[in-house]
């Protein structure tokens, strides 16, 4: 089971109101709530301006129970930074108790029996998350499986523009697909670095940090190119620094070509389009199949190789 609690919190007491969290919350929920092709991914638990800091831990609490696949927390809000940590600020916040610790929400996600645990704060001063005041040297200290997304660093402000969170609005970006891999798998790691190279060296700087063994993905999106046409790697290509020899036959505008060729080079036509082949010695593969030339997988294509291989894909 994958299961996710969403919080928004734009409806603070005075001058302290936002305008764009809850907008971001309603917007991460049907993203995180289905794969792009409709099937299901997280079970969403969508929290909007819940006024009570006891209400919404007690959801943090109940998320981190269990032996899930994947526990997510997603919180768009305040957050607030002192000399004994950050929290996530609620609706009512008083002085000395301003929120939900980031300290502790720490220690839940650690506790948990689930397999991963992902925590993503879209709040000012969110990279406190993960390295608790105590220790005042920013050593982070992560469980087994726990993953955070940060909105910014400890020291720095998460802004909002034209009602939306800048970092959110690249977080949606990247689990639309800007940030999935060939295989259609959105992973938080690639997640970070999308996010990472969409903010400005003077803007708010993302912060990632993890403990983990193996990738956490967040959501799969289709494919550039279809799952079938990638397992044909190791079909067209029996080692991976195989070089597999091309002739006229290939190309469907040449007299007489042969029609299970052509169908191979249609394939290798869009592994190429994806960067996984390459013509030897020719620019186009055209050239290469005109002039019984050759073709090769790149760098990235012996990755996936491997991994089609190994039956990963």
């Amino acid at each position: 089971m994958r299961r996710a609690l969403v919080v928004g919190i734009d409806e603070y007491p005075g001058g302290a109101r936002l305008n764009g969290s809850v907008n971001d919350a309603t917007s991460i929920e049907p993203m995180l709530s289905f794969n792009e092709d409709g099937s299901p991914n997280f079970e969403v638990m969508l929290m909007l301006n819940e006024k009570k800091k006891g209400t919404i831990m007690s959801r943090i609490k109940e998320l981190f129970k269990g032996d899930d696949e994947v526990q997510l927390l997603y919180f768009s809000g305040h957050g607030y930074v002192n000399e004994i940590g950050g929290c996530m600020v609620t609706p009512d916040f008083q002085k000395h108790d301003e929120g939900i610790s980031m300290d502790e929400i720490l220690t839940l996600a650690g506790g948990s029996n689930a397999r991963q645990k992902v925590v993503i704060l879209d709040c000012c001063h969110a990279g406190a998350m993960g390295t608790p005041a105590i220790f005042g040297n920013g050593t982070a200290l992560l469980g087994p499986g726990v993953v955070i997304l940060a909105a910014s660093r400890d020291t720095e402000v998460s802004r909002e523009i034209g009602g939306k969170g800048v970092f959110t609005s690249l977080l949606l970006e990247a689990l639309s697909g800007g940030a999935a891999d060939i295989a259609g798998e959105v992973a938080a790691g690639s997640v970070y670095n999308y996010i990472n190279r969409g903010l400005g060296a003077w803007q708010q700087r993302p912060v990632f940090k993890a403990n983990i063994v193996r990738s956490v993905s967040l959501r799969k999106t289709k494919p550039p190119v279809d799952l079938s046409d990638l397992r044909k790697l190791t079909v067209y290509f029996p080692e991976a620094t195989y070089e597999k020899s091309l002739d006229p036959s290939y190309e469907s505008t040449v007299e007489g070509a042969d029609s299970e060729n052509i169908r191979v080079f249609k394939v290798l036509r869009r592994l190429q389009g994806v960067g996984l082949v390459e013509p030897v010695g020719e620019e186009y593969m055209y050239w290469a199949a005109i002039k019984s030339g050759s073709c090769r997988l790149t760098a990235l294509g012996m990755y996936y190789w491997q991994l089609v291989k190994a039956g990963r894909i």
